[in-house]
């Protein structure tokens, strides 16, 4: 149906979905962090069965999934599709009219552009082996974030850098042949404005940083764990590759407006 002049006279499904109370502050718990379903009803103050129904709505409509945690089968995690959401409600602008069709900025300001800022963001990525996928966060927000940012990662139980992490990232133009995999017991005295844990096993007994860092958990499987008789599960890191890309893109937007000084009217 439409209105005289040819506008649509019903809203976009995404304005109706979102615009309810209790999905709209599950949108912006998940815009945070990820988290469990338990966690999601504590925040919102609803009853479990009525946080899930929701879930369901938000997922059916694809703007958020869920996975399975790696640490308890039982368990599951949450996770905003950031890229669904800001594709979705781009689209419901250019519906009201074409001129307020989102614009995407571009993805990160040039590396290397501080806007004047005493010191770094500074970034711990963890997981449980250091091994691929808080190394490649390390490596992907070094190359994305330039001089604005300072990354480092480590795990709770360091093994050797993982082959195909190397390669998915030379694929990228960068080379982490040289590096380590660190403890990270050796960080437990520095201070960091995130620490952002991507293992479900160490999320749950991660360790207490010094000052008021911001704490996030991304849930991503273990590539490594992936196998498969095509590839030996190269295409697996790959994709952690791509997922933490688009992450951290989102995540530098969230350091840039908090770092920036506010504009002057």
């Amino acid at each position: 149906m439409t209105v005289p002049g040819g506008a649509a006279a019903t809203p976009p499904d995404v304005l109706r979905l979102t615009g309810h109370p209790v999905r709209w502050q599950l949108l912006s718990e998940l815009a945070r962090s990820d988290r469990q379903v338990r966690e999601l009803t504590a925040l919102v103050g609803q009853r479990q069965s009525l946080t899930s129904y929701h879930l369901a709505q938000l997922r059916d409509a694809g703007l958020v999934t869920m996975r399975r945690s790696s640490a308890d089968k039982r368990d599951a995690y949450y996770s905003l599709d950031l890229a669904a959401c800001r594709d979705r409600l781009a689209a419901a602008g250019a519906a009201l009219h074409p001129g307020l069709r989102l614009v995407p900025a571009a993805p990160t300001p040039a590396p290397g552009s501080g806007r004047g800022r005493a010191r770094p963001v500074r970034v711990l990525f963890l997981c449980t082996g250091n091994s691929s996928r808080s190394q490649l966060a390390e490596a992907i927000l070094q190359q994305l974030g330039g001089a604005r940012v300072e990354a480092a990662s480590a795990g709770s139980d360091p093994k050797g850098l993982h082959p195909h992490a190397v390669r998915a990232m030379r694929e990228r133009g960068v080379d982490i042949g040289g590096r380590r995999s660190k403890h990270l017991d050796e960080f437990l005295e520095q201070r960091f404005d995130y620490v952002i844990s991507l293992c479900d096993r160490l999320r749950e007994r991660c360790p207490e940083f010094p000052g008021p860092a911001q704490t996030a958990h991304w849930s991503i499987p273990d590539p490594a764990a992936e196998a498969t008789a095509e590839d030996d599960n190269y295409s697996a890191f790959a994709r952690t590759a791509d997922e933490l890309h688009t992450r951290i893109q989102f995540l530098l937007y969230a350091i840039e407006r908090a770092t920036s000084p506010p504009e002057r009217g």
